[in-house]
């Protein structure tokens, strides 16, 4: 499957900078797009490094010497899984000011945040684009998507059990491996019984006082394992908005499971009757829908926020974006209907728009700024209207 969105973007980004970094989680797509993208040039043009081969890890031991010879006008070299060799860097910075002419893309399987630690002194020659799973903007199989989760080799497993047994792998795999190879030195029993207390928190406020009691450990610690679950894309904190309103306002951020098909096989989903039944239906819908909303937009850290007051009235999502404010709050219902939160979040927020994200399908005017919208529609709305970031 061609992710052309995101090849496009590619495109993109050497229209204006020497180097590009693809990131985002292990077995997302990265190397598949790259590969993709590699196709466009000569063969003996393009030169592939992957730093979780051994061999090719041994070739980069003088990244120098081994490098410059291929940086030719018109080549192309793909280095994957970067993170592994933060040292390579500074020489990467060489190598493009006295190659200009070659392209060079660079794969992370860390977040943007985590990647710029080490990457600072490609400033101002590096541009970013973040690879997520499959979403509704790519594909149509709404209900497979939201049970299995957007990682390709789950989604597009031949089998119920085989997509589950897949994300079973695969959080092992993130927690023995791929953690430690990031050089965080946790211990992976210890992440892991974190990542399932996050699962109840998933859509709430997060208490770090509470979680720290519950694993004895410190508030400290507790941070340092969200800001590892946020780094490498497992988990969303989406933080509060704070408005000069005279009323107390929650603080603390909320917790989102970025991918819902890892958040089911956590708690042992593994078939839509089972999810259908859970107790937290409408916190597992409210944070699919939000993931989903936060991708066909493309939203900076800075432009998306929750809100909400001690007394109960809350907004989902709000979105800061050219000047307005547009605010979400996602329903798990088939016949969605103006709440008395939705109206003071109107009113104290002043919203320039109002959306209210349900499971259905079309959509309808409730009150001259408030939308309801079925979530498929809505993202193949917002990619048609070009209103979106991916184009």
């Amino acid at each position: 499957m061609k992710r052309t969105l995101y090849f496009n973007e590619i495109v993109q980004q050497f229209e204006v900078h020497r180097v590009c970094a693809l990131l985002g989680p292990r077995q997302v797509g990265k190397t598949t797009l790259a590969l993709q993208f590699a196709e466009t040039f000569p063969k003996e043009l393009v030169h592939h490094f992957d730093l979780e081969n051994p061999y090719d890890l041994a070739k980069l031991e003088h990244p120098m010497l081994s490098l410059a010879p291929l940086m030719t006008p018109g080549s192309l070299i793909i280095i994957d899984e970067v993170q592994r060799r933060a040292e390579l860097f500074p020489v990467l910075r060489v190598l493009v000011d006295t190659h200009p002419e070659a392209k060079l893309l660079i794969l992370g399987s860390a977040s943007r945040d985590l990647f710029q630690q080490s990457s600072e002194t490609l400033a101002g020659r590096i541009g970013y684009i973040e690879l997520f799973p499959f979403s509704l903007f790519e594909l149509d199989d709404f209900d497979v998507l939201w049970l299995r989760g957007g990682f390709p080799p789950a989604f597009l497993a031949t089998s119920i059990n085989a997509s589950f047994l897949w994300r079973e792998s695969y959080i092992r795999t993130f927690l023995e491996r791929d953690i430690p190879s990031l050089g965080f030195n946790v211990p992976a029993q210890q992440v892991y019984r974190f990542w399932m207390m996050l699962c109840h928190y998933h859509g709430q406020a997060a208490n770090f006082s509470e979680i720290a009691r519950s694993l004895g450990i410190t508030d400290h610690m507790v941070r340092k394992y969200l800001d590892i679950l946020v780094g490498t894309f497992m988990v969303r904190t989406l933080h509060p908005w704070f408005e000069n309103i005279g009323k107390r306002q929650v603080k603390a951020p909320k917790i989102y499971f970025r991918d819902s098909g890892i958040l089911h096989a956590l708690l042992g989903i593994k078939d839509t009757k089972q999810l259908q039944s859970f107790p937290r239906l409408g916190a597992f819908w409210e944070g699919f829908a939000l993931e989903e909303i936060l991708r066909v937009y493309k939203t900076k850290p800075e432009e998306c926020f929750f809100w909400g007051t001690q007394s109960g009235a809350e907004l989902d999502l709000l979105l800061q974006r050219d000047g307005k404010r547009i605010g979400f709050e996602f329903k798990y219902t088939d016949a969605p209907k103006i709440t008395l939160s939705m109206k003071i979040a109107q009113e104290d927020l002043a919203l320039d728009e109002l959306y209210v994200i349900h499971p259905g399908k079309g959509s309808f005017k409730m009150a001259p700024t408030v939308t309801a919208w079925g979530l498929q529609d809505f993202v193949g709305h917002m990619m048609h209207a070009g209103m979106g970031r991916l184009y």
